[in-house]
């Protein structure tokens, strides 16, 4: 794949997010957006506590986005059976078609730029 260049990067983010706002799928924050990603790109287990080192970001708007995705189906949460004072924030058959569906955009996108 040939290198961006930043207008190029943005104008492909640009029609990836147009074409997802006018499918009819959830409308996620970028913070929402980055934590569906992390939690599905990689390796589990996840926890709010890692999430928000991950991300960095507080463990409250961790939560809070965590919430959202719940409402939408896109992630779940389970008692870690381990330790059951820790939750973990588990990947969902809908998160998982939601995602390879803004994939799909993405890519598409990125084929009309060349």
């Amino acid at each position: 794949m040939n290198d961006l260049t930043p207008t190029q990067a943005l104008e492909l983010w640009r029609r990836a997010v147009v074409e997802g706002v006018r499918r009819d799928a959830p409308d996620l924050s970028a913070r929402q957006m980055a934590l569906l990603l992390t939690v599905f790109l990689t390796p589990p287990p996840h926890t709010v506590r890692g999430l928000s080192a991950a991300l960095q970001v507080s463990k409250p708007a961790i939560t809070r986005a965590v919430d959202r995705l719940s409402r939408h189906g896109l992630v779940k949460r389970k008692v870690d059976a381990a330790d059951r004072r820790s939750v973990l924030i588990q990947r969902t058959v809908k998160g998982s078609v939601f995602l390879r569906e803004f994939g799909d955009i993405a890519a598409a996108a990125a084929a009309d730029l060349r």
